[in-house]
């Protein structure tokens, strides 16, 4: 039954982790919401402090950036990462329908409401999508396509209903099913050393040449951590801080709920190994 299965899946579903169009940022399509909605404070990330709902000085009035090729140079380095998983242009476009935040005072304090929700929403639809692209996921495939609809149907709702999704909630439900993709995906890949669970706070650990591969390293701290060289094949990524992180030459091939903003905040060359779906980034050593 389970060679059948598995067929069935193969005829039916593209084995591809190609992320969609409506989960990938679209800034020609988005009325810079992450430029005005979201803030943060002066630090190593971002050059100065900004309060939410107050527009970046670098937003243009067509809601282009003026330094978008300079973020890094300029002390954006948290823009540079920054991942809105197509969130920008869902609000932008379908929720408000292509309303104007300038020109509505009340309403633009709504609209930068509800942005980070369905930014929020969209990623966990960014995990699902993957998710259901493995051929792993199998045994739980038609829980995952439930929550996904689930989830894209939220996203869909009215900007009062959206601001009424209990988040957590609703996160607390994908990661169940997120985890136990994770067990599925690693179940023949993890290193039998490991027989503890991984350390959260990994902040520089050095790892260089560190046989990792089938690890779960949900959520840990690896800021300025040297993996270089390391094997990270089938390495479950979902939430790890990759800051700084080291991963030049690092394999991290067959890793997964590993996002491009993750890898934008990390260091690398061209030696590192990534996932088809994943770019490498342009500071990284060429």
């Amino acid at each position: 039954m389970k060679n059948f299965s598995s067929l069935i899946w193969k005829e039916v579903h593209t084995l591809t982790t190609e992320t969609p169009g409506y989960l990938k940022p679209d800034c020609e399509h988005c009325i810079g919401l992450c430029c005005v909605a979201l803030p943060y404070s002066k630090s190593a990330y971002f050059a100065v402090n900004k309060e939410s709902g107050t527009p970046c000085h670098n937003l243009l009035s067509n809601f282009q950036c003026k330094i978008h090729k300079e973020l890094r140079s300029k002390g954006f380095r948290g823009c540079a990462a920054y991942e809105c998983f197509g969130a920008g242009q869902k609000v932008s476009q379908f929720t408000y329908e292509g309303k104007d935040w300038r020109n509505d005072a009340e309403q633009a304090n709504e609209m930068f409401r509800v942005f980070p929700i369905t930014q929020q929403l969209h990623e966990m639809l960014w995990y699902l999508h993957q998710a259901l692209s493995m051929e792993a996921t199998i045994p739980i495939y038609d829980q995952l396509q439930v929550l996904y609809e689930e989830t894209e149907h939220l996203t869909k709702q009215s900007p009062e209903y959206i601001l009424k999704i209990n988040v957590r909630e609703h996160r607390a439900k994908v990661n169940e099913l997120l985890l136990r993709t994770s067990e599925l995906i690693r179940a023949k890949s993890l290193n039998k050393k490991f027989k503890k669970k991984i350390q959260y706070d990994l902040i520089g650990a050095k790892l260089n040449g560190a046989d990792l591969k089938g690890a779960s390293l949900r959520g840990v701290l690896l800021i300025a951590a040297d993996l270089r060289n390391a094997d990270l094949r089938t390495v479950d990524f979902i939430g790890a801080d990759l800051r700084d992180a080291d991963l030049s030459g690092a394999n991290l091939m067959g890793s997964f709920f590993l996002t491009q903003a993750q890898i934008n905040a990390a260091k690398g060359d061209r030696n590192t190994k990534l996932p088809n779906s994943l770019s490498i980034p342009l500071h990284w050593k060429r």
